[in-house]
């Protein structure tokens, strides 16, 4: 198996629920009702465990995810109750694990984000097809994580968690925040120390506790699986490590919301960011099971996984052949992919070479590049996660990667306002004058 750090990881937490020799069988578990899912499934060996708050495979330490007993009826059926449903990821209940009467609980309801037809921006890249981007600061915290966090929610309430909690580099923080405060649970989120303050505030303000680490996301990561195993974690549900199984699945509505706004069609090329690679890899699975319950026709598509260039071990296993990924210190300004040691870094491999995809990075001043060109060409102030997708997209256009005659669609995970210090220094005022008619032809602003 590929995956040591997991398993390192998971050791811990896998010995304290199995049975040791000679003990009592433990009562069975109440039955869970999280909707279609129906087990847990190792990604490695397959092995299929009953619902609970666990993340790694007992019997290989593979990572776990939830297996389901999807829609098998009517696809146009399905297709029709979709599009009746509420304007939120609720919309596909059926294809989540989440009760059926989710909807009604009290939430951020986040998702139905817009997916914007980017003529402009296709114009400067060179595109000759169609370029969407997917604009996902419009969640209720302004970036993706409102859907993983969502789903997380229904999966803390169903296990009885009281408490909840992630390791994050900003984002996801304030997602946590946000959605237990309106479920009506206490929150407890850890942060690298150096977070940007803007992300900072938000997981703040909303009442919970945010615990600064010193050190990187990976070593935040590292102390929360401690605290999993310590007697100080019972009760405590988080989102990205014991209920990662139900969180990862919230990205799927991502797929979901593309092929349904593409009017139910898979697009041909998808780029999206990396941290994790959780989100890319959920995505994919989206794209799947809408093929395998008739929402739309199977088609070949590409996968592209974009990299900031201080931290992209994905790109760097990916353009050296290899299937292991390398952990590396992150140093870039993209903190939102800072995660030095990704998680599902061999399964974005994988997805990437089966696709006939790619992994890119690109640097720093790329990233700024591409914020400000979606900003001046489409209006979308994106975070710096999104200027690595629009610097990657056009870096494979130019190296001609990408096909500049394909539906394309160009993720944007987060809210511009969140990373403010990436383009301070160069957005600012274009002159300072006096109040005249005649400073401002002086400036030469008037043939603007």
């Amino acid at each position: 198996m590929r995956r040591k750090g997991l398993a390192s990881m998971a050791a811990q937490t896998v010995a304290s629920t199995t049975d040791t020799p000679n003990a009592p069988a433990a009562p069975a578990a109440p039955p869970v009702d999280l909707g279609p899912a129906v087990a847990l499934s190792c990604r490695e060996c397959g092995e299929r465990t009953p619902l609970s708050p666990s993340f790694a495979c007992a019997s290989c330490f593979g990572p776990l995810e939830a297996a389901y007993e999807l829609p098998t009826g009517d696809p146009e059926a399905l297709r029709k109750a979709i599009e009746a449903g509420p304007e939120s990821i609720w919309r596909y209940a059926p294809l989540l694990p989440v009760p059926a009467d989710v909807a009604a609980k009290p939430n951020l309801n986040p998702g139905f984000t817009r997916l914007v037809k980017a003529d402009r921006l296709a114009a400067e890249l060179g595109v000759t097809g169609e370029l969407y981007v997917k604009d996902d600061s419009g969640n209720p915290t302004h970036s993706f994580k409102d859907r993983v966090v969502a789903i997380a929610v229904e999966a803390a309430r169903a296990f009885g968690f009281t408490t909840l909690s992630c390791s994050s580099t900003g984002n996801l923080a304030g997602a946590v925040g946000a959605a237990a405060a309106r479920a009506g649970l206490r929150s407890c989120v850890f942060i690298p120390h150096d977070l940007e303050q803007g992300k900072v505030v938000m997981a703040a303000v909303y009442g919970g506790d945010v615990v600064a680490i010193e050190g990187t996301y990976d070593d935040v990561n590292r102390f929360c699986s401690e605290l999993i195993g310590d007697p100080i974690g019972e009760g405590w549900g988080f989102t990205n490590v014991n209920l990662r199984p139900y969180y990862a699945e919230g990205s799927k509505t991502l797929a979901y919301e593309i092929c349904e706004q593409l009017g139910w069609r898979i697009p041909d090329q998808i780029v999206i960011p990396v941290a994790s690679g959780s989100q890319l890899t959920k995505i994919d699975k989206g794209l799947q099971e809408l093929i395998k319950v008739g929402l739309v026709e199977e088609k070949p598509y590409r996968i592209i996984a974009a990299q900031a260039e201080g931290c992209s071990p994905v790109s760097a296993a990916y353009k050296a052949g290899h299937d292991v990924v390398r952990p590396v210190k992150p140093d870039t300004i993209v903190k939102s992919l800072a995660i030095g040691n990704p998680a599902d870094g061999p399964y974005v491999l994988d997805i990437a070479r089966r696709t006939g995809g790619a992994v890119e990075d690109v640097t720093d001043e790329q990233v700024v590049e591409g914020i400000k060109l979606l900003a001046r060409t489409e209006g979308i102030f994106a975070e710096t996660a999104g200027g690595v997708t629009v610097g990657v997209a056009k870096k494979l256009l130019e190296a001609g990667v990408l096909d500049p005659a394909a539906t394309t669609v160009v993720i944007n995970t987060g809210d511009g306002l969140k990373t403010l210090d990436a383009v301070a220094a160069t957005s600012g005022p274009t002159a300072t004058i006096r109040p005249s008619l005649e400073a401002f032809r002086a400036a030469g602003l008037s043939a603007h």
